[in-house]
């Protein structure tokens, strides 16, 4: 199996900025994304931002985010993180970490969530 494990969420000021950490350990053969997402109660889960595996092939970004948040990745670590920057009131949520990734090479590619980790943006 595959473990994911978010860390780094917190509370912080309006146009402060925080960075979180996401590990995936376990059965990995490999991974081929990783991703933040973000949910607030009563809604559905959203895109923050993810990127492929190797690191800097691709990333995709929401909107809301584009400029303030940037995702990396370490292959050698399983590790993705989001540095998030100039934050506002509206980033409160919690956040999510998924790894896309397979246990072998004839098995099929699944998403593995962690448990999320809750960044509050207030004064």
């Amino acid at each position: 199996q595959v473990q994911v494990v978010e860390s780094g969420g917190g509370l912080v000021q309006p146009g402060g900025s925080l960075r979180l950490s996401c590990a995936a350990s376990g059965s990995i053969f490999s991974i081929s994304s990783l991703g933040w997402y973000r949910q607030a109660p009563g809604k559905q889960r959203e895109l923050v931002a993810s990127t492929t595996n190797p690191s800097g092939v691709s990333a995709n970004y929401a909107d809301s985010v584009k400029g303030r948040f940037t995702i990396s990745s370490d292959n050698a670590k399983n590790t993705v993180y989001m540095q998030m920057n100039s934050l506002k009131n509206e980033d409160t949520d919690v956040y999510y970490c998924k790894v896309v990734a397979r246990t072998a090479a004839w098995r099929i590619w699944n998403d593995y969530w962690g448990q999320g980790t809750k960044v509050t943006v207030s004064s």
